[in-house]
């Protein structure tokens, strides 16, 4: 599912494995987890860098799994929701810098996993960015909205993430103000992204302030991820999953 490693006041969290990181449960469980133990064993001064094998980065919510179960799909999307919702605010409540790496494809809820860092890397020869509510019809959830505004400044930038549901890759996506870098590969994102942490943790800033911070920025955040108004739209558009 997903290691930790820790580099003398970096943790690395990669989500392991060949295939497509789907966001269900298990993986989501993982994740916090693992969140966990970065806060139990983090100093004044630690960094963050989330990053994943293979070439997804995560393919979004596990919409087989949860189509697998009969009659619960409803639940098990709202499970999904629940456990995201609870992952991103930890993300954003965590007391240090945060980075995603983005080994590869990145896909609806995984983008917002992805943003819900404080800086976005991204591979340039491999996967993009993406919004596929548009395309599978679902609407995106208000504090999803809510959530690329508060990170993505410029309105074309949000209409291209969301209303064409474009699919960027990192130079289209740096572009357009989404990441903050692009690079040749997997290996050269993460080198970049430890460079990145290291300059970070140097400035030996009070993690809890930083913290406090970051959530100020996103109160408006705060006030929607409480609740996932789009799940109970997701029965009506089940078949076209």
């Amino acid at each position: 599912m997903c290691s930790l490693e820790k580099r003398g006041n970096i943790f690395i969290l990669t989500l392991t494995g060949p295939g497509e990181h789907r966001l269900n449960p298990t993986l989501l469980d993982a994740i916090s987890a693992a969140l966990s133990r970065v806060r139990a064993e983090s100093s004044m001064s630690s960094a963050l860098i989330t990053t994943a094998e293979g070439k997804f980065f995560s393919n979004g919510y596990d919409l087989a799994w949860a189509s697998a179960s009969g009659g619960v799909f409803l639940d098990r999307v709202k499970l999904m929701s629940s456990k995201l919702r609870s992952l991103v605010a930890d993300l954003l409540s965590l007391p240090m810098p945060t980075i995603a790496a983005i080994s590869g494809h990145c896909s609806a809820a995984a983008a917002i996993l992805a943003l819900s860092h404080d800086y976005v890397l991204m591979r340039n020869d491999r996967g993009f960015i993406y919004m596929s509510e548009l395309d599978i019809g679902l609407k995106i959830p208000d504090w999803f909205v809510a959530f690329i505004r508060s990170k993505i400044g410029a309105p074309r930038s949000q209409r291209e993430l969301m209303l064409r549901a474009a699919k960027l890759t990192a130079h289209d996506a740096l572009n357009w103000g989404i990441i903050d870098s692009a690079h040749d590969s997997t290996e050269e994102a993460v080198r970049a992204a430890i460079r990145l942490g290291e300059e970070l943790v140097g400035r030996k800033w009070d993690g809890h302030v930083y913290a406090q911070i970051r959530m100020r920025m996103l109160a408006d955040v705060f006030d929607k991820i409480g609740c996932d108004e789009s799940v109970g739209e997701v029965s009506h558009t089940r078949t076209r999953l």
